[in-house]
C-alpha cells in the first residue's frame, strides 16, 4: 500500500507556472525514490538517517526562498507550498517535521541575524551539513509566547540564559536553535521578548527525548539551559523586540501545516479507495457499496475545500491582496479547515480499511496517530478561532 498516485488531483493551473510543476516533479521523484519506502522502518526506528538532509539540499528543496548569496533560491510562496506538499505524500509526519524544521528555526536568522552570523549559519543548514530547530514553547504555555519565562541576562559580550523549552522538533540534533527569551528583567507581556541564536554544542545546555503518540521518527526533545553563554552577536533582531520574529514566523508555519494537512488527508483518500477497489465482500468489491462511495466522496470534498482554500490564501499573501489582519485571520482559518480535513480523512479511511486499518504499517493509521497533534502545532484549534476572531473585530 505504498502507491502515492492512486488518485492524481491536479492543482488549480492558474496558481502554478511551469517552472513550478518541474519543481513538483523533482521533488515527487525523489520522495518517490528516497523516502517513501522506507518510511515505516524510520518511523518504527524512531529516527531517519541525517544524511537525508543533505541529499534534499543537493537538490535545492531546503535553500527555497533563501538568497543565492547564503546557497538559497530566490522563490515564491508556491514553492514552498510544493515542498511542504510533496514530503507528506509519503504519510509520514515525523519525517516532514523533522526534514524541515529548518524551515521554521532558520527564517529568522536570515532575515535578523547580522551578515557575519547569517554567512556562518544558512548555507550550512541549506547544504544539509547543519541543522536548524525552533524553540518557543515552555512547559507551562505553548502559543502563549507573551507569558514565556525562559530568561537571558545580558553580562557583557553575552546573554547568559536559564530556562526550559519542550516539544521542541529536531530538538535533539539541532545544530542551531532559534530560542525566544525574556532579556528585559521583571517585563511582561510581548515587551522585552528577544530572539536568540544558540549553538546546539554550547555549554549548559541538555536535551531530553521525548516519546509521542505519533512522529515517532521526528526526534522531540525538552531542553535545559543552564547558564548557557550565548554571544550577543547572535542576537536577531532588536534587543526586547523579538516578538514580532515570532509572530511573522508563526503564519508562514501554519500555511505550511495547512498544505501538509491537506496533502495527508489525500493520502488517506488515495489509500482507502484502492482498498476498497480490492477489498471484495459478499461478492462486491468494497468500492460498489453505496455507503463506501459516499464516504470517498465526502473525504474528497473536504479535501479540495481545505486545499482551494489555502491556495487562495497563498495567492493573496504572495499579491498582497487584503489587509494584514484579514490575512491572519485567514491563515488561521486554513489550519482549522485544512487539519479538520485530515482528521476526518484518517478517521474515514481507518474505518473503511477496517482492521487492516488498525495494523502498524498502513498510511491511514500513522496519519490517524499524527493528526492530533497538526491540530495542536502551531497554535492549536481553540487559539486558531480565538485569534481569527480578533483579527475581524468579532
Amino acid at each position: 500500500m505504498s502507491d502515492l498516485t492512486m488518485i492524481e488531483t491536479p492543482p488549480l493551473p492558474h496558481y502554478f507556472t511551469p517552472e513550478h510543476e518541474q519543481y513538483r516533479s523533482l521533488l515527487r521523484s525523489f520522495v518517490t525514490r528516497e523516502i517513501a519506502p522506507f518510511v515505516n522502518d524510520w518511523d518504527e526506528a524512531e529516527t531517519f538517517p541525517r544524511d537525508l538532509y543533505r541529499r534534499f539540499g543537493e537538490i535545492g528543496a531546503l535553500g527555497i526562498g533563501y538568497d543565492e548569496e547564503l546557497g538559497g533560491t530566490p522563490a515564491d510562496i508556491f514553492y514552498h507550498l510544493i515542498t511542504s506538499e510533496e514530503v507528506a505524500r509519503a504519510g509520514c509526519g515525523g519525517l516532514s517535521a523533522s526534514l524541515l524544521s529548518h524551515t521554521i528555526g532558520l527564517p529568522p536568522v536570515a532575515a535578523y541575524g547580522s551578515g557575519a552570523l547569517k554567512q556562518r549559519v544558512v548555507p550550512t543548514v541549506l547544504a544539509g551539513e547543519k541543522i536548524a530547530a525552533l524553540a518557543v514553547t515552555e512547559p507551562g504555555g505553548g502559543s502563549d509566547v507573551a507569558s514565556l519565562k525562559c530568561s537571558a541576562v545580558r553580562d557583557g559580550d553575552h546573554y547568559v540564559l536559564n530556562g526550559e523549552k519542550t516539544f521542541i522538533t529536531s530538538g535533539m540534533r539541532a545544530d542551531f536553535i532559534t530560542v525566544a527569551v525574556r532579556t528585559a528583567p521583571g517585563s511582561k507581556g510581548a515587551g522585552g521578548v528577544s530572539a536568540l541564536l544558540v549553538d546546539g554544542d554550547t555549554p549548559g545546555l541538555s536535551r531530553t527525548p521525548l516519546k509521542k503518540m505519533g512522529w515517532w521518527c521526528s526526534d522531540t526533545a525538552h531542553l535545559h539551559f543552564d547558564d548557557v553563554r550565548v554571544p550577543v552577536a547572535n542576537l536577531l533582531g532588536t534587543e526586547h523586540e523579538g516578538f514580532k520574529v515570532f509572530m511573522n514566523n508563526f503564519n508562514s508555519e501554519r500555511l505550511s501545516m495547512s498544505i501538509a494537512s491537506c496533502a495527508y488527508a489525500q493520502v488517506c483518500v488515495d489509500e482507502a479507495l484502492a482498498w476498497a477497489r480490492d477489498r471484495v465482500t459478499f461478492g462486491q468489491p468494497l468500492s460498489q457499496r453505496q455507503v463506501i462511495r459516499h464516504k470517498l466522496v465526502d473525504m474528497a470534498l473536504k479535501v479540495e475545500a481545505a486545499r482551494t482554500f489555502v491556495y487562495d490564501l497563498a495567492w493573496q499573501i504572495e499579491h498582497r491582496h487584503g489587509n494584514p489582519e484579514h490575512l491572519v485571520a485567514r491563515a488561521c482559518m486554513a489550519k482549522i479547515l485544512s487539519t479538520q480535513a485530515m482528521q476526518y480523512c484518517a478517521d474515514q479511511a481507518v474505518q473503511i480499511l477496517g482492521g487492516m486499518g488498525f495494523m502498524r504499517g498502513t498510511r491511514s493509521e500513522r496519519i490517524y496517530r499524527e493528526a492530533k497533534v497538526m491540530m495542536i502545532g502551531g497554535g492549536s484549534e481553540e487559539i486558531m478561532k480565538d485569534l481569527t476572531a480578533r483579527q475581524l473585530g468579532i
